[in-house]
């Protein structure tokens, strides 16, 4: 039997389902993000560990190295993969960049810049863009893995590391997020993601980093890749693909659900499952060993760029504490919002990346 318990937002799921852990209540099964929240969990002994499952599934084999070690804590996986989100690919819409004269989605930062100069010119919005504290942090996640590249990404939010941290070539990440403030239009302080999309769908605006999640707008609106919309998982094939997503975790319970426990996060990994399930929700499946000419073009290049390895890097939630993103994200729509020098900025980052808890996920 299969109940539900409905709740607004992620953050409340997961503020619901570690309350009811906390009050002996727990939850047969629940929705979660790889994250150092997660490795808390797991650590404090209140999940199911999945060692078995992942042996006889052949995980090590089949999911990216970089989404099993965010669900593996001290040697053993405490998580199902269910699905992967990459939080910043490039949209384009094809109506709004033929008005304004622009032939192919931008590759390079140059072209980036150069297309959303003819869009602002053509009288359109050139970037669409929610000014949210989360969608600004989410914009300069996508600066920092495009222009920075993945070297730079990992030493700032993985490693945390000083040099990076005070470096030129950070400075050149925030002047470029900050030069993209001049093309969004004055609606978007505040304004959803979904609304954000919509300007796409109408042709009003030309470009927009997002998540793969909006690929559900654009179905709604009967539109389809490569005929209606542009999707690029970076502007570039050597740009890091960040990968996010949802996870199955298992609280610790009396053991009369253990079997039901299995075969969920069992049929969650099929590959069946896996294919159904991303046609659907738009994400891309976990595994690397499946067949993927199913699904539509966008999920095909994220599920190419998922199979190399040398562009995968972990999105902010798993490589940073809760307490130290929510400051990164502060600090970060300050920035965007404000009038606020580079050097400022980049100073104030640097003590919130660097002053808090130094040391890497395991």
């Amino acid at each position: 039997q299969w109940r539900d318990m409905a709740l607004v937002s992620s953050e409340q799921a997961r503020g619901a389902v570690q309350a009811r852990l906390r009050a002996g209540n727990p939850p047969m099964a629940a929705q979660f993000n790889p994250s150092r929240e997660f490795v808390q969990l797991a650590r404090e002994g209140r999940l199911a560990p999945l060692d078995g499952l992942a042996a006889e599934g052949r995980w090590a084999h089949v999911l990216p190295a970089v989404l099993l070690d965010a669900v593996r804590v001290d040697g053993h996986v405490y998580a199902a993969p269910l699905s992967v989100h990459m939080p910043v690919w490039l949209w384009s819409s094809k109506a709004a960049l033929a008005k304004a004269g622009v032939k192919a989605e931008p590759r390079t930062m140059d072209e980036l810049f150069a297309a959303l100069d003819k869009l602002q010119a053509a009288g359109l919005i050139a970037l669409a863009h929610g000014g949210q504290p989360w969608q600004d942090l989410n914009l300069f996640t996508a600066v920092l893995a495009n222009q920075g590249g993945r070297e730079l990404y990992l030493a700032v939010l993985r490693d945390r590391d000083p040099a990076a941290l005070q470096g030129a070539p950070l400075r050149e990440v925030l002047t470029s997020y900050k030069r993209l403030r001049r093309y969004v239009d004055p609606a978007s302080p505040g304004r959803s993601w979904n609304d954000t999309t919509a300007l796409l769908i109408s042709g009003r605006a030309g470009l927009q980093f997002m998540g793969d999640w909006v690929k559900g707008e654009f179905t709604a609106a009967g539109q389809q890749p490569g005929r209606d919309y542009g999707c690029a998982p970076g502007l570039h094939a050597r740009a890091p693909y960040v990968v996010g997503g949802d996870v199955l975790v298992f609280p610790r319970g009396d053991g009369s659900a253990q079997a039901a426990q299995q075969l969920l996060a069992r049929v969650a990994i099929a590959p069946a499952t896996q294919l159904a399930f991303s046609a659907r929700k738009g994400s891309v499946p976990v595994r690397t060993d499946l067949d993927t000419r199913s699904l539509d073009s966008c999920a095909q290049l994220g599920a190419a760029a998922l199979r190399d390895a040398t562009r995968l890097v972990g999105n902010t939630e798993m490589l940073l504490p809760q307490a130290q993103l929510t400051a990164l994200e502060q600090a970060v729509s300050d920035f965007w919002q404000r009038d606020i020098p580079v050097a400022t900025a980049q100073q104030r980052i640097a003590q919130v990346l660097h002053n808090t808890d130094n040391r890497r996920l395991p």
